[in-house]
């Protein structure tokens, strides 16, 4: 018998017994310090609210306290990066989104992290559709009207910026409808309403929730909305797909850690965003201008977002579009 094999085969054992044990111990422990959620947002936006309303709810269920840390810039990219930098212990979380872990990989190829190797996927949090507008005083009044005009060449479209998310879906949409419109970016949703109000450009494409207050006012008339069907809330709103446009996307946010967090950790963290989702606030919150909560986790997670790259490098390559 050769004894030296055997004995290297128990210490490779007892050694991978230690590690499963100090990892044990570990998540045992877990959370033995407040946790930060990233956010690649200043503070006041969309993004911003969800990720703020979770963490305050999240914090009761977890026994730590969530310490929001706002991140903002490159379209959400450098709060992504620095998730990946951080130790994985998930004591540091991201709010994932399909800008930073969505479109960004479809388009940009030199982002400092890939999508999905660097990320565990923990839960998906919320869905907002995409929503295409135009001033309430607008003469168009339908989605038919709006591609009716937009087939002979004389429409624009603001978003809120070259090679973001909500370009690439409306030139999904342009593809699929064949329509001529011209593209105009913007640096943000403020300089766009200010155009749109004052009539330099015809329409504006972006998630709607945050729209919301200027649609029920009257400043805006929502035409169509990006989901498979017509949202509960407002089921006088057609969507896109049945009105001869099929294109179905939508903008998401969710939970990810670093790459190498520990399983037991992500399961407990998973649990207590599934119990964080029950609180009437989180829902108040969630469903206030229309956002879709959300139940996919762990796998189901992951593969919607290579689903939804997927979907945003077919619209980049249609569309030969670059990032800025």
């Amino acid at each position: 018998m050769h004894i030296a094999p055997l004995l290297r085969r128990g210490a490779r054992a007892l050694l991978a017994a230690g590690l499963m044990g100090l990892a044990a111990l570990a998540s045992a422990q877990y959370p033995d310090q407040p946790i930060r959620l990233l956010i690649g947002f200043p503070p006041g936006g969309g993004g911003d609210l969800y990720g703020r309303t979770i963490a305050n709810e999240l914090g009761k269920h977890i026994g730590k306290p969530i310490v929001v840390e706002n991140r903002p810039g490159a379209g959400g990219n450098i709060a992504a990066e620095l998730l990946t930098q951080a130790k994985p212990d998930g004591h540091t979380l991201l709010l994932a989104m399909s800008g930073n872990v969505g479109s960004a990989p479809a388009i940009r190829t030199n982002l400092p992290y890939k999508v999905p190797d660097d990320f565990v996927f923990i839960s998906q949090l919320v869905e907002t559709p995409y929503g295409l507008v135009v001033r309430g005083d607008s003469p168009i009044k339908t989605i038919q009207d709006y591609i009716a005009t937009a087939k002979g060449g004389k429409m624009s479209y603001a978003s809120t910026g070259t090679g973001g998310a909500a370009q690439i879906v409306m030139e999904m949409v342009k593809q699929q409808g064949g329509l001529d419109i011209l593209h105009v970016p913007y640096k943000g949703s403020g300089p766009v309403m200010t155009d749109l109000m004052g009539g330099l450009v015809d329409s504006f494409f972006a998630p709607y929730t945050p729209l919301m207050g200027a649609i029920n006012g009257g400043k805006l008339r929502l035409l169509a909305v990006s989901t498979d069907k017509r949202l509960p809330g407002m089921p006088q709103v057609p969507t896109l797909k049945e009105s001869g446009i099929d294109v179905v996307m939508t903008q998401w946010y969710g939970l990810a850690a670093p790459k190498g967090t520990p399983q037991p950790v992500i399961d407990k963290i998973t649990q207590a965003v599934k119990q964080a989702m029950q609180a009437p606030e989180v829902q108040r919150v969630y469903g206030a201008d229309g956002a879709q909560a959300s139940s996919l986790t762990g796998v189901a997670f992951r593969d919607f977002v290579l689903k939804d790259i997927a979907n945003y490098k077919r619209g980049v390559e249609r569309g030969n579009l670059k990032a800025e």
